[in-house]
């Protein structure tokens, strides 16, 4: 009877790992800003699934084929015209043009993720951000948005969401 029980429980146990938890939403963004270089990178980390969802409705299509050799002619034009949906970055009350810097994929499979970096010219020393960060938040409702500041040194955090999708700061 032991040994039975013991196999069973196993069994449950088993089976119950078997089966794939709902996937953490998240997306990560890193804003520096330095003074002297005078700078202003953002950096955009979203999981490829995420963004396949939302340009072309397959997590794993590979019609976009971002960072290969085989890249859409129209990748880039429907990655940003989704980002300016969702993302901005006002830096002193003026609105930053975002346009791709570079892009790169990092991980594999699920964990696969599009880098995407921005950087302009900031002149004047940084007296405020105002940062909206809703991407995903129309395809998931539990999407959350990291956003890392760094300025002059200091760094700020903060979660952004479909609730809480705008934070302003001010230097």
């Amino acid at each position: 009877m032991m040994v039975l029980r013991s196999i069973v429980c196993i069994s449950v146990l088993m089976l119950s790992t078997s089966f794939v938890a709902h996937p953490l939403r998240l997306s990560l963004c890193e804003i520096e800003y330095t003074q002297k270089k005078q700078s202003l990178s953002i950096n955009l980390k979203l999981f490829l699934t995420d963004v396949n969802e939302a340009l072309v409705f397959d997590p794993y299509s590979e019609e976009l084929a971002f960072c290969q050799p085989n890249e859409s002619s129209k990748a880039n034009q429907m990655l940003m015209d989704y980002v300016n949906r969702f993302f901005y970055v006002k830096a002193n009350g003026k609105t930053l043009d975002l346009k791709i810097k570079r892009k790169r994929l990092s991980g594999e499979g699920d964990n696969t993720a599009l880098w995407v970096y921005f950087e302009f010219r900031q002149p004047n020393p940084l007296t405020s951000l105002e940062i909206k960060n809703a991407v995903f938040t129309d395809l998931f409702f539990d999407q959350n948005n990291i956003v890392y500041v760094h300025v002059n040194g200091e760094s700020k955090s903060m979660m952004l969401n479909k609730k809480t999708a705008v934070h302003q700061l001010k230097f």
